[in-house]
């Protein structure tokens, strides 16, 4: 093989690294995330980067890296523009690769500042997990943020998910980094040189340890709310009928109208966009009928629905149905919207402009909306992948008089098709259910639609693309989390300290070594 071919070897096996890394978050075929492929694709990584020579290598390895594998998980953006949005298929290809490509240059900031400081063994490993840190930091803040896939996600079932009360989502993918930097410096030091090495992977295992025996006690000790019985909705309206007047908008409001007029639960809860038509669309007297169906006896409703007008804005919104509110209505206003399907950014109206996608430039909620106060619980709605942003929930635990006890998500990823995406979506609701001990209810479209308790696990699910009811009681939680307690009241700004610190470290580290 040519010298110049040779270069090029450590940018495939790092591409192929990213891919596996998109696996590791959800297996195909069962959904279930590996964590074991997560640390060991990015303890590969780290490898390839350790030999990378100067920052600018590095930070390219670092681009190509992400670049897989962002584009390996979520791929299936292509369906939503392609399939749905009619945009023509090289266009929707090349929208999801340079929306990896760019998220990319996060991961390639962070590889480019730890390959130009690394030289010292053990800061070595914590700069790289603090930078890591700050790659996935910025993929959830900036421009909105987008942080589907982040790294810990993959560890929801593994040993690392115990720390999701402590450090929530963030702070596993940061520990993953440094255990992937431990295997790594293993694989490549001499068995002479390996014994401190060995002595930190046992340290690390003791810890985690601890906090596995910490939550298996965890379930004796924690306080619950009172158990609530509740029917969730899944229509499967297919997408590409969802807000067709001739097809799927009138089965819809007779499918959803009838089973919440006629489920004897407590609680009710239909998906987001249930209704798919503004109020002043809808049948005469369709939603007062639907208010009036709840105004007496033991039961509530959650319904998903466009609220406002064409003429003064719309909000993707849930609305709730109850006895005793003398005739009010409780709204919940959907606050971070998704670019391009649910707001447009400027500059972008050409693009949108290409694009078949109804209702699509939404007005936003406030952060930290009250919950629905019924049957002695307080219930959290957020919609599609709100979930995604765990310190906007936890801003509504800053009070814990009004603190949640029950989250409830109302999704529609018809938009996706039959693809991974659902299985990304519920590992990602499990994530917050063990950050917060809340357990997490789902209506959903077309799936999954669960209950999630309070410990992360699915108790009840329905298949996915098939309409029906899925029937069970959760147990509302009403102990709070390390977690909930310190992002509430600071946000996750002790990890951007950590990451802030890490990167001028690694800034000041790399102007005093030579660069080759």
């Amino acid at each position: 093989m040519s010298p110049r071919l040779v270069r090029f070897v450590p940018f495939v096996l790092a591409a192929l690294a990213g891919l596996l890394q998109a696996l590791s978050l959800a297996w195909p075929g069962n959904g279930q995330p590996q964590w074991w492929l997560q640390l060991l694709t990015l303890a590969g990584f780290v490898a390839l980067l350790q030999r990378a020579g100067g920052w600018r290598r590095g930070a390219a390895l670092g681009w190509t890296f992400a670049t897989a594998w962002l584009g390996a998980t979520f791929w299936w953006l292509f369906i939503s523009m392609h399939v749905y949005g009619g945009l023509a298929s090289p266009l929707a290809a090349a929208a999801v690769l340079l929306l990896a490509a760019f998220l990319a240059l996060y991961y390639a900031l962070a590889a480019g500042l730890w390959r130009a400081a690394a030289g010292r063994p053990w800061r070595d490993g914590v700069l790289f997990a603090l930078l890591w840190l700050g790659a996935e930091l910025l993929r959830n803040t900036l421009f909105t943020g987008f942080p589907w896939g982040a790294g810990g996600y993959a560890h929801v079932d593994g040993p690392l998910a115990p720390l999701a009360p402590w450090i929530g989502v963030y702070g596993i993918g940061a520990v993953a980094a440094w255990l992937a930097w431990l295997l790594a410096a293993l694989a490549g030091r001499r068995a002479q040189g390996r014994g401190r090495y060995w002595i930190a992977l046992a340290a690390t295992a003791g810890l985690l340890a601890a906090c596995n025996v910490h939550t298996a006690k965890a379930p004796a000790a924690a306080s619950a709310g009172p158990r609530l019985q509740v029917a969730l909705l899944q229509g499967n309206i297919p997408q590409d009928e969802k807000f067709e007047g001739g097809t799927g908008v009138p089965v819809a409001l007779e499918w959803y109208g009838q089973r919440l007029r006629d489920t004897g639960t407590q609680l009710v809860v239909a998906p987001e966009t249930a209704i798919p038509l503004l109020p002043a669309q809808l049948p005469e007297g369709y939603l007062e009928g639907l208010r009036d169906a709840f105004a007496q006896g033991p039961r509530a409703a959650l319904v998903g629905i466009p609220l406002g007008s064409f003429d003064e804005g719309y909000t993707n919104s849930v609305i709730g149905f109850r006895p005793g509110a003398g005739g009010a209505v409780y709204r919940y206003h959907k606050h971070h919207l998704v670019p391009f399907g649910e707001f447009i950014p400027p500059l972008f109206k050409w693009f949108t402009r290409m694009m078949n996608i109804p209702l699509g430039d939404f007005n936003r909620g406030d952060v930290g909306q009250p919950s629905f106060e019924w049957a002695g619980q307080r219930l959290a709605p957020n919609i599609c992948y709100e979930d995604l942003f765990g310190e906007e929930l936890g801003a509504r635990f800053a009070d814990p008089a009004t603190a949640p006890t029950i989250f409830v998500n109302v999704s529609n990823i018809a938009w996706f098709g039959d693809s991974v995406a659902i299985d990304q979506h519920l590992q990602i609701s499990r994530m917050r259910a063990l950050e917060f001990g809340r357990p997490m209810i789902r209506a959903t479209n077309t799936g999954a639609t669960v209950i999630i308790d309070r410990f992360g696990r699915v108790t009840h699910a329905l298949p996915r693309h098939t309409r029906g009811v899925l029937l069970g009681e959760v147990e509302g939680g009403t102990a709070f989390t390390p977690y909930s307690r310190w992002v509430s009241r600071v946000g996750l700004a002790p990890l951007w300290g950590l990451a802030l610190a890490a990167a001028l470290v690694a800034g000041w580290a790399g102007r005093r070594r030579p660069q080759p």
